[in-house]
């Protein structure tokens, strides 16, 4: 059996936040096993991750696809250790495969991470992103992402993308972003159906790249984010030169195992 957790990231409280799985593992699944469950699971992430050294080393899947960095479901692996694996730590990191070392530690009722900076450049206008998104932003970027950028928030909560022409584009995924207000600097949305994933309720490697595209066009190193999906989920965040720390609350939503038929070794 497999022990589940079930952690709303970057929440106020039930029901709203990224909810994510979390699986600790003794040792390492089958590749296609983790996948498997993280279809069966059909959650925007399912975080597998293994005792390596002093910490664990991290692994995110989609229901459809493993991704290269996450942090709603690196928040939530990092409650799992801190509520049940090892309440006594102020701090635990975690290796991954591609985005090197990220450590999570304890910030008052927050779990604050440290991420990699993914700046973004401006980039030529993509007619066909406008038309996926059906309204054409203000201004385009991109790093891993396109960051497509509006002039209000009330234009992002309106968009109702193509999925499948959004799905089409060149980039990973597709970030929309505009000026915040009463005392929330930016708002944003993310949407990445080519990974499975339509509309992500609460996205912290998003975040990668919108934390220093703000900064920067704010003047300010600290800055304060919601994502406006239907869920919601706020996330406190701060631009440390080649890193940022993004920072939130989780919930414990759910607690179980897993059941599965393993083949014979």
């Amino acid at each position: 059996m497999i022990p589940l957790y079930q952690v709303d990231a970057f929440s106020a409280g039930p029901f709203s936040g990224n909810p994510a799985a979390v699986c600790p593992l003794a040792a390492w699944l089958p590749d296609a096993t983790m996948q498997s469950i993280a279809a069966a699971n059909n959650l925007a992430e399912t975080a597998f991750f293994v005792a390596e050294g002093e910490g664990y080393r991290l692994r995110w899947f989609t229901p459809t696809t493993e991704v290269d960095l996450c942090g709603h479901a690196t928040l939530a692996s990092a409650y799992v250790v801190f509520a049940f694996l090892a309440p006594w730590r102020r701090q635990v990191t975690f290796q991954t495969q591609q985005a090197g070392p990220l450590t999570v530690s304890r910030a008052g009722k927050q779990l604050a991470m440290d991420f990699p900076a993914r700046p973004p450049a401006p980039c030529a206008m993509s007619e066909a992103l406008a038309a996926a998104l059906g309204r054409p932003p203000a201004a385009l970027l991109a790093a891993r992402d396109y960051l497509a950028v509006y002039d209000s928030a009330a234009e992002v909560a309106a968009l109702r993308p193509d999925f499948a022409a959004v799905a089409a584009l060149d980039k990973f995924a597709v970030i929309v972003t505009a000026p915040g207000r009463d005392g929330i600097d930016f708002v944003s949305r993310f949407f990445a159906p080519a990974r499975g994933i339509d509309e992500d309720p609460v996205t912290g490697s998003a975040h990668c790249t919108l934390i220093p595209y703000w900064a920067e066009r704010l003047g300010k190193d600290r800055l304060e984010a919601r994502q406006i999906s239907r869920r919601g989920g706020t996330l406190s965040c701060e631009r440390r030169g080649d890193r940022v720390t993004i920072a939130g609350r989780a919930t414990l939503y759910l607690e179980g195992r897993i059941t599965i038929e393993m083949p014979p070794c």
